[in-house]
């Protein structure tokens, strides 16, 4: 086996000799960086550097896209048979993402289409180097990342746009269109892995597998999904209602035929359908919301970030760096404990509004606790070379 990275310095580097190494590590630590700043800015212990609508653009296009991107790159060439990336060209997309995180962190006296260039420049990347690759599959569904990262560069343009203009209603739904490119993204992604691992989980156990894929349940799904974030990015707050409920019993019904309960003692497994319980929840929050219930509708968007996207990623990051990295998936025994922490603040995030001043900064002290109790070992096995496999 020829040893990571024998050609140049680069090559040599063992953070450029996968793609979840950067953009893991990048990912995370500025996550709990985010979090770090928001928690003292809510607590009164300093004062809040940067506003709310800043810290929930950071944590979509610099901390999700990170773990999206590294995640993307890292499965597609397993999944869709691509040739692998590393070395310069991974340098070269982890500092486009580096680039956005500057430009937007410290370039408030920049001419904002610089900070917009900055910004977009990864999302813009990753679509130049996969197009040739994805357009020459057959299948036509991985050319799917493609237009996602699409819109995904096109809902930053509009936000930096928007809060350039001082429009911060266009820029709230610059913002509300990414989140839900990352919700469709995660049922489509997630709907993948998901089923696969835990089928491969139950037949290793002896505990049977879930029911086959029915092409017309995930499509159902999905199409429910695409109008209820149309209807809501659209303002057609009427139509909101029926079309979440349409969407949480078609992803119930989805989700149900995975048979998550059967895998619950297993927390690699496990952490990816606490995260489809709570993109339920999601989903329930916003069609109650909208028949009336007495709860701002904007909680549905931190059931789904702290909630869903907390504890699928715990689980995935844990998985994909351990299998990378020669190592055996299974779950660390620190993991269950920080899937603990990250549900303990989606619940004091979703219930803050009933509890009082006090859950926000208790909320985002447990998710940096979680997330950085996961970067500190696994920052160290991204930093080696991989073990040997047999």
């Amino acid at each position: 086996m020829r040893a990571e990275g024998s050609r140049g310095p680069l090559r040599a580097t063992p953070w450029l000799a996968a793609p979840f190494r950067p953009f893991y590590t990048l990912g995370t630590g500025y996550a709990v960086l985010l979090m770090v700043l928001m928690g003292l800015g809510l607590a009164g212990v300093a004062p809040a550097a940067f506003p709310m609508a800043w810290h929930g653009h950071e944590m979509i296009f610099g901390f999700a896209f990170a773990i999206i991107a590294g995640t993307a790159l890292t499965a597609l060439p397993s999944w869709a048979g691509i040739a692998e990336l590393r070395g310069p060209t991974l340098a070269l997309l982890a500092g486009a993402w580096l680039a956005g995180r500057v430009a937007c962190l410290f370039g408030t006296t920049w001419p904002w289409g610089w900070v917009a260039a900055c910004d977009v420049a990864l999302p813009l990347l990753l679509m130049a180097h996969l197009a040739a690759p994805l357009l020459r599959l057959p299948q036509r569904r991985w050319r799917l990342p493609l237009g996602v990262f699409g819109l995904l560069a096109l809902a930053n343009a509009a936000w930096h746009a928007a809060a350039a203009a001082g429009d911060m209603a266009a820029a709230a739904r610059a913002l509300r269109a990414a989140v839900w490119l990352v919700v469709v993204m995660y049922t489509l992604a997630g709907g993948l892995f998901t089923p696969v691992f835990t089928a491969n989980l139950l037949a290793g156990r002896g505990r049977g597998a879930p029911r086959a894929m029915w092409p017309a349940l995930e499509v159902a799904a999905l199409l429910a999904m695409v109008a209820l974030a149309l209807a809501d990015v659209g303002g057609l707050q009427r139509a909101c209602a029926p079309l979440a409920l349409a969407a949480l019993a078609l992803q119930g019904w989805r989700v149900a035929r995975w048979r998550g309960w059967q895998a619950a003692d297993d927390a690699l497994v496990g952490a990816m359908h606490l995260g489809f319980l709570w993109l339920l929840a999601a989903l329930l929050l916003k069609a109650l919301a909208h028949l009336g219930a007495p709860w701002p509708e904007a909680l549905w968007v931190h059931a789904f970030t702290a909630g869903a996207l907390g504890s699928m990623l715990l689980g995935l990051m844990t998985r994909v760096v351990l299998r990378h990295t020669g190592r055996q998936p299974a779950a660390p025994a620190a993991l269950p404990w920080l899937l603990a922490l990250v549900n303990a603040a989606a619940v004091l995030r979703v219930a803050a509004p009933a509890l009082g001043p006090w859950a926000l900064p208790a909320a985002s002290a447990l998710w940096t606790l979680a997330f950085a109790g996961w970067l500190w070992p696994h920052a160290r096995m991204m930093g080696s070379a991989s073990l040997p496999r047999p």
